[in-house]
């Protein structure tokens, strides 16, 4: 926590002051820009709430509290969507209201979480927070590489994001509708990776490997059935779900194609990030850093310059970058994950 403390002010400073540059470099419309200015600079200035919620949330699932940020995130959303409304329909506050409805309900959940104790399991004590240097030494072996895997995908998904803005505020819009689904659908898929990570290194640490293997194969299913039934929803009802969002003709129907193109392959990530997490809850946290980055960041770049340079410079085409990655991920990750662990374990059964 000590540690989150120190990178909140780090990302907060180095966020407000990259506001402007990285709009302007991901080509971001005039006809928006000023709005996304407040909105992220404002959202950047409360990003302290977000970084204290989650680190305080993982630390409570880590000790099998799960229950506690759940009831503390639906609070805190509803909280966020009532200030929505207040901000902007009652004080007419516009983009600067929806902003400060987002921070403020990031604020309270992360007040919850720090004041949340208990005394025979977890407590965080202000008296003693300081930086131990053989925990933290711990921690960053295993959440670096993660933690480097998923700032350079971010920032690749801001090349993705320059090739959208290419064509105007309508599409953009309509990416951004779709970002927002996304999000909602791989809300079960993440909840399911974080559960892998725990049971896997709880089985492991007990020499368990089967288990952990099984778990695992469990784990993918189960990601794999609840995503479908919502994959399957959403390609049907595409457009009232973008109308949601935007009730602007260009923007719904834009929104509707990403959902449609994209939605399926996002099965295959319930195999992807499942297995990725497993492979952390069994300490090798370096395999699925290099292959996500190799195939989020850099097959996903190569495909988008040949294709909008060689082929066509299509919404459609543009869209189906994050698909290639999904699949190409998907092939390499299975291929280590059955040649490493799965073989390897019979290999050593038989031994035995």
């Amino acid at each position: 926590m000590a540690l989150t403390l120190i990178f909140c002010v780090l990302f907060t400073v180095l966020s407000v002051l990259g506001v402007k540059p990285m709009l302007r470099f991901m080509n971001t419309p005039e006809d928006v820009f000023d709005n996304a200015v407040v909105y992220l600079t404002i959202y950047f200035l409360g990003i302290s709430g977000l970084l204290i919620y989650n680190m305080g949330s993982g630390i409570l699932r880590a000790v099998g509290d799960s229950t506690r940020p759940l009831i503390f995130l639906i609070m805190t959303s509803i909280l966020n969507t009532v200030l929505d409304l207040v901000f902007v329909l009652v004080l007419k506050m516009g983009i600067a209201g929806v902003a400060f409805a987002t921070i403020l309900s990031q604020a309270i959940s992360a007040a919850l979480i720090l004041i949340t104790r208990s005394d025979d399991i977890y407590r965080l004590s202000w008296k003693d927070l300081s930086l131990d240097t053989p925990t933290m030494r711990r921690i960053f072996s295993v959440a670096l590489p993660t933690g480097i895997q998923s700032v350079i995908t971010s920032f690749s998904n801001i090349f993705v994001q320059s090739y959208v803005n290419h064509f105007g505020s309508a599409v953009m819009a309509g990416w951004s509708s779709y970002n927002k689904l996304d999000t909602f659908i791989t809300l079960p898929m993440q909840s399911m990776t974080m559960a892998a990570t725990t049971f896997v290194s709880q089985n492991i640490g007990a020499k368990n490997e089967e288990r952990a293997n099984r778990g695992t194969v469990t784990t993918i299913l189960m990601s794999f059935l609840v995503t479908a039934v919502i994959t399957v929803f959403l390609f049907f009802y595409a457009r009232p779900a973008v109308r949601l969002f935007s009730k602007d003709a260009d923007v719904i129907e834009a929104g509707a194609l990403f959902i449609r193109a994209n939605n399926f392959f996002l099965l295959l990530n319930c195999v992807n990030h499942v297995l990725a997490s497993a492979l952390r809850g069994r300490g090798d946290s370096r395999a699925p850093m290099f292959i996500m980055l190799a195939c989020f960041v850099g097959a996903r770049q190569i495909y988008l310059y040949l294709v909008t340079h060689f082929v066509a410079n299509t919404p459609l085409l543009v869209g189906l970058g994050y698909p290639v990655g999904w699949t190409l991920c998907f092939i390499v990750e299975v291929a280590y994950f059955l040649l490493k662990y799965i073989r390897g374990s019979k290999r050593n059964a038989a031994a035995a």
